[in-house]
């Protein structure tokens, strides 16, 4: 969901002239809410918002519930006063990758040069499809035909002589639009812009930039450096001064790969029992250990976020000495770092467990721990948890679950994977 500012006086057409502009911004619409009513039509033209029901955030929000205020990361308390009549949905992770990943390969049909910037989100350098594709505008209407006949949902085209633009001009082409800013128009339509709508202008540099009488890019722009590196430091007021007047010279880095993979809960009541707590954290390293091995990676790093009752939230993490996709290593070390965080005695609001560090396991050349080396229980935990992914896969993701401990079995010899069925 894009925060950035439009500008409503903004003009939506800067001409046709398509010389220059092989730099093409790709941005699902309200995406993971978009793809909840795919297979809920019956909510179609109503409030909707995607994310946890007590206390929670907003993931993601349909127009019609934009309308009314309410926002992405805002918490669901405060979207549920802005709009009470609004249908909450919980999130599909799964659903939303397999979405994403099946556009992604869409946009590398088009073109090799593709940077994914998010799940929802890609920019592409269309220059050397011209020939075979036709113009960036024509590309761009049969991506968004293909998208919403294949998937069921929108998304909106930023078309521009670099990133920054088009990454502008996508975010004025919203709900399901395209918007193409002419190399020569690039001036006159930033000029438009509020100064929050500048890469970089959070809320402080905002404030900071209206002490000095500036609140327009065009303001900004007609500013000396000098004076902008009196307001908002060297690096940050040359920098700003650029993207004012339409420079920015970063090409399309294709090939990028995401960084981690996590997940999270937030507790309908504060937990003061770590016992408890640790039980989350074990469904929380299952989930991240099966989209891991979804997604054909490894991690490296384990990461625990712990938020506790007065919102003050730690985040601890540990290097292994091999990368792992398996669900009880994971969870091991993140119980220890959950143990060794200090919580002040309070109880926990939020835990959350990240990996971090990863690489792909194809081709992985992989070296046994000492503890691997002696038991040969490691490569049969990992065998019980890909069993768990494939019973999953067939009867639904809450059918079975990773047990804390190993479950009984009729040998003397305990169950290595500690799975359990849910009833």
């Amino acid at each position: 969901m894009s925060r950035a500012p439009r500008s409503a006086t903004a003009n939506r057409d800067w001409g046709a002239d398509e010389s220059g502009t092989s730099i093409m911004h790709v941005d699902m619409d309200a995406f993971f809410a978009s793809c909840e009513l795919t297979r809920r039509p019956e909510l179609r033209g109503l409030p909707v918002i995607v994310g946890g029901r007590e206390r929670g955030v907003v993931l993601a929000a349909t127009y019609e519930a934009r309308a009314f205020g309410v926002r992405s990361a805002m918490s669901m308390a405060s979207a549920l006063r802005l709009c009470p009549q609004a249908v909450v949905v919980p999130p599909d992770h799964r659903l939303y990758h397999d979405v994403s990943r099946s556009i992604m390969e869409m946009l590398g049909r088009i073109t090799a040069l593709v940077e994914q910037v998010s799940v929802d989100e890609a920019f592409l350098d269309v220059s050397g499809a011209r020939r075979r594709l036709g113009a960036p505008t024509v590309i761009g209407g049969r991506l968004r035909e293909e998208v919403r006949a294949r998937h069921g949902v929108t998304c909106s085209v930023g078309i521009a002589q670099n990133k920054f633009v088009a990454k502008l001009a996508s975010t004025h082409a919203k709900p399901d639009g395209m918007l193409l800013v002419p190399a020569d128009a690039t001036v006159a339509f930033l000029r438009t812009l509020p100064v929050g709508a500048l890469w970089g202008v959070g809320e402080k540099t905002e404030q900071a930039l209206a002490r000095w009488g500036i609140t327009s890019v065009a303001q900004l722009a007609d500013t000396d450096v000098a004076t902008l590196q009196a307001a908002v430091g060297r690096v940050a007021g040359a920098h700003l001064h650029d993207l004012a007047w339409g420079r920015d010279p970063r090409p399309v880095v294709p090939g990028r790969e995401e960084r981690s993979i996590g997940a999270e809960t937030t507790f309908a009541q504060d937990l003061w029992d770590l016992r408890a707590v640790e039980k989350h954290v074990l469904a929380l390293a299952d989930k991240v250990a099966a989209r891991l091995r979804g997604q054909g990676v490894v991690g490296r790093t384990v990461a625990v976020k712990v938020r506790t009752s007065d919102f003050r939230t730690l985040t601890r993490s540990r290097t292994l000495s091999g990368p792992t996709d398996v669900a009880r290593e994971i969870y091991l070390v993140a119980r220890e770092l959950l143990a060794a965080a200090d919580l002040r005695g309070l109880p926990v609001r939020l835990v959350g467990v990240r990996m971090e560090n990863l690489s792909t396991r194809a081709g992985l050349a992989e070296q046994p721990t000492l503890e691997e080396a002696a038991s040969p229980r490691g490569e049969a935990r990992r065998e019980a948890e890909l069993a768990l992914d494939a019973v999953r896969q067939r009867f639904g993701s809450g059918s079975i679950s990773l047990g804390a401990r190993a479950a009984p079995r009729p040998t003397t010899e305990p169950d290595a994977a500690g799975l359990s069925w849910s009833r």
